[in-house]
């Protein structure tokens, strides 16, 4: 890894600047900026490196971010301006902390993990290659015809002691906070909305989709491939069955599955009675 790396760094910077994207001051002074070396470029005078080397694991960090002693950052791995590091804190190699995100003691960042507009608190797990904190899918037509976005200017807040899993995503709010309670576990590859508001102690597993606005409350549990539609409320202690998609709010705690998912109950005897449906004499299949 330790060879890889600049010959790695080197090539994006020739990529670069083969693109025009990088002042014209060498392939070989970006690739030590990005290294973490002090230089300045001879053709912009005395500019200051913004970037620089973690003594703790290889990492770069931006000179404004705030890092304690204790926290690692691997090589290949990128803290921004106003970001804030708590004690025993470990970002992977190939993460990227972006400005201003905070990250609470004892959390592991993942590989290739990406943190924008978002806090994660003390004690959490953040999976390879999650992204927290980007912009919802909001947009509208306006009067011209055109596709227009709707800005997306609020946060992501992870609560204390919270698992999320490898390319699971985590938009961040347009009109409040996205909300994820402590001791909530995400499983792979989930998506959730903005201004989506998860309780505490849920637990979701892999493929569910929730969109925007939705609100959970604690201990409630998606089974795989769970679809819930945006804008509705799902009280505390609600289990939805694998496949299961929700497209009104659930006001009662129970388990429910189906689509629409209804009580589990009632499912069932959905299921069995279009089972005897379709065994019947002169039914088409």
């Amino acid at each position: 890894m330790a060879a890889i790396l600049p010959r790695t760094v080197r090539r994006a910077a020739e990529s670069a600047l083969s693109l025009r994207s990088v002042p014209p001051c060498g392939a070989g002074h970006l690739a030590r900026s990005l290294g973490g070396a002090s230089a300045a470029c001879s053709d912009t005078g005395t500019a200051s490196v913004e970037f620089g080397p973690w003594h703790n694991g290889g990492g770069v960090l931006h000179r404004a971010a705030s890092v304690d002693p204790t926290a690692v950052v691997e090589a290949g791995a990128v803290v921004h301006s106003g970001a804030v590091l708590g004690k025993e804190v470990v970002v992977g190699s190939g993460a990227v902390v972006g400005p201003s995100v905070s990250i609470g003691q004892s959390t592991r960042i993942g590989y290739n993990v990406v943190l924008s507009n978002c806090s994660v608190g003390e004690f959490c797990t953040i999976h390879n290659g999650a992204c927290i904190g980007q912009d919802g899918f909001g947009f509208f037509v306006d009067e011209d015809g055109q596709v227009k976005k709707k800005p997306q200017m609020l946060y992501a807040r992870i609560g204390d002691h919270v698992e999320i899993g490898a390319n699971s995503c985590i938009d961040r709010g347009s009109w409040r906070d996205t909300l994820i309670g402590d001791h909530t576990k995400i499983d792979n590859l989930v998506q959730i909305g903005h201004n989506v508001v998860i309780g505490k102690c849920c637990m979701i597993c892999g493929q569910v989709g929730i969109a925007g606005s939705a609100t959970l409350g604690d201990y409630v549990t998606l089974g795989g491939r769970v679809a819930i539609r945006d804008h509705i409320s799902i009280v505390s202690k609600v289990r939805l069955a694998a496949n299961s998609s929700v497209t009104k709010d659930i006001q009662k705690p129970g388990d429910y599955g189906g689509f629409p998912a209804v009580p589990i109950n009632e499912w069932r005897r959905q299921t069995a009675n279009l089972h005897l449906f379709s065994k019947k004499d002169g039914v088409k299949r």
